[in-house]
This record gives structure tokens, sequence and C-alpha cells, in this order.
């Protein structure tokens, strides 16, 4: 009898790479399927670019390392599809001279992605590939957006276990020193007028009690925020969580942080330890290290 799951293994490989954005061949086989050779997985993503459905890029550097991208049919195709209905990504996305251009950082927050499903299942924890969401646009009212480069569901806890689980979600930010350390920090207010924006009314005037923040449409809980710091030094790194930590002294900034964890770490101690260690540093008071499930006191 054929693999009659083979198209649901590609089905999720174009799925990934839709909503990723784009992926190394390492990267995919990670995310797609630790457990069996990577060999597999090379020959799953050449038959589906045979198919027209993906393609890649192949850089000069790092041993002409092969970065994968759906192509346009790939996304039409895709985007039918339920699990990702309403995420189309940009045009830019299956455009191979854009996709060499934003490799650097697109590649960033798909390895973060990676070392959070690692460490899930490490851990028994479920985070599956397409709890990773790139690019959710919330508005913000004048045509203005906050756009996090990833969206991450979480769920803590044994699947076994009705009960003693709980769902995480945050908000992933991916710095690579690309901008300087007070408009990283520029963010964190941004997010704080997420969490207070609400809508204007359209047509008559809504009762008081019905008037709420935009973000309680998507989320029981505001997530979490991660503001992950690569391609720059200690001194570098040091500069930005000092940056963030003067923006939390701002009275919108200081209401998110009443009920919300901000976090901060540097990429490599991310790597190195996983995110569930103490490598996250609190942005209103640095020199505290927590786990990323950090919950502030009540």
């Amino acid at each position: 009898m054929t693999d009659v799951d083979t198209g649901g293994r590609d089905r999720l490989a174009l799925a990934v790479l839709t909503q990723y954005r784009m992926a190394t061949t390492e990267q995919m086989h990670l995310i797609l399927a630790p457990h069996v050779r990577i060999e597999q997985t090379r020959r799953r993503l050449t038959k589906l670019r045979g198919e027209g459905l993906i393609d890649r890029i192949t850089l000069p550097q790092a041993g002409r390392t092969r970065v994968w991208h759906p192509t346009p049919y790939g996304v039409r195709i895709a985007s039918q599809w339920p699990e990702l209905r309403g995420r189309r990504p940009p045009r830019t996305a299956t455009d191979p001279t854009a996709v060499r251009l934003a490799v650097g950082h697109a590649l960033t927050v798909t390895e973060t992605a990676v070392q959070f499903q690692t460490d899930a299942r490490r851990r028994g924890d479920l985070c599956q590939p397409l709890d990773w969401i790139c690019e959710v646009h919330h508005p913000l009212g004048g045509g203005e957006a906050v756009i996090p480069d990833a969206l991450l569901y979480y769920r803590r806890g044994s699947s076994d276990d009705s009960e003693g689980w709980s769902m995480l979600r945050a908000f992933i930010e991916v710095d690579r020193a690309t901008m300087g350390p007070e408009r990283l920090a520029a963010k964190l207010g941004t997010y704080a007028r997420l969490h207070s924006y609400v809508p204007a009314p359209v047509g008559r005037r809504p009762a008081p009690q019905s008037v709420q923040e935009d973000w309680r449409r998507r989320y029981p809980l505001f997530p979490r925020l991660l503001f992950i710091l690569d391609a720059t030094g200690p001194a570098g790194i040091e500069a930005r969580i000092q940056a963030l930590h003067a923006a939390s002294h701002d009275p919108a900034a200081a209401a998110l942080l009443r009920t919300v964890p901000v976090l901060t770490a540097p990429f490599t101690d991310l790597k190195r330890n996983g995110p569930a260690a103490p490598v996250w540093r609190l942005v209103q008071d640095p020199h505290q290290r927590v786990s990323w499930m950090h919950n502030p006191q009540p």
C-alpha cells in the first residue's frame, strides 16, 4: 500500500514556506521531520520545486546554502487552505531578488521558530509548525498598524493532561541591529498604543460597557512581547537593552508592563541554552533574568 500521508506532508511543507516566507533545507528539516533523515526532506523540497510550488536561491557564502521560498503558484494554492486563511504573504515573498535582499532577517526569524519548536518537543510542550505566524497585521487607526515579525502560539504542559496546561502567546520582534537603539525602543511605545487602542465607533455611539480594546477580538490576553537581539556584539546588545529599559519609564509603556511580560534576549544565548532557559531580561529590570514563560507578580 502506498504512503497515504505523503500528500499531507507535502501540503505542510508548502504551508510552512508560505507562512514563514523562507527557510533553509536544514530549517525545513527541523520544522517538518527532525526524526527522519534529512535526505527525505531534500527529496520532498525537490519534488515540490519540480511541481512549480516552491523555488530556491543559493547563497554565495556559507557553503552555498539553499534558501527555499514559495512561488506565486504555490502561494495561490496554499492560500486557499483553511489553515492559511487570511495569511497570504506579500508578493515580495515569492520574488527571488526580494528573497535574497531580505534573507538575513527572515532566516533569523525562521531560526527563532526552530528554537521554540525544538525546545517544546524536548519539554513535552506543544508548538506545531503552523503555530508560528509571520507579520500579523494589527491596526492602530489612521492607516497605522503594528506588524510583529511573528506571532507565537505555545501550549505549555503535557497533551495528556487536560487540566495542567496553559496557552501562551507572544509577539516576536527580531532585531539585527539595522536600526539604532532608540528606534528599536520606540517599538515598545507602539505596542503600548496597541494595548490601549479602541477603534472609533461606526454609526451610532455604542454603550460605554461595549467599548473595548481592539486586540481583545483576537486574544483572551494580550500576548507577551519578546525582543530578540542579533548581529551585534555584547556592547551593542547592552545598548539596546538599556534603550528598551529607558523606554519602559514612559507612562503608556508602564501601563503595558503592569500586566504584560516584555522580555529581551540575545539570539546567541537563546540558541545556546534554549528559549525556556533564564536568558531573558525584563525591560523594566534588566538585572533580572527569567524564562520567556515568566509571569509578573500580581
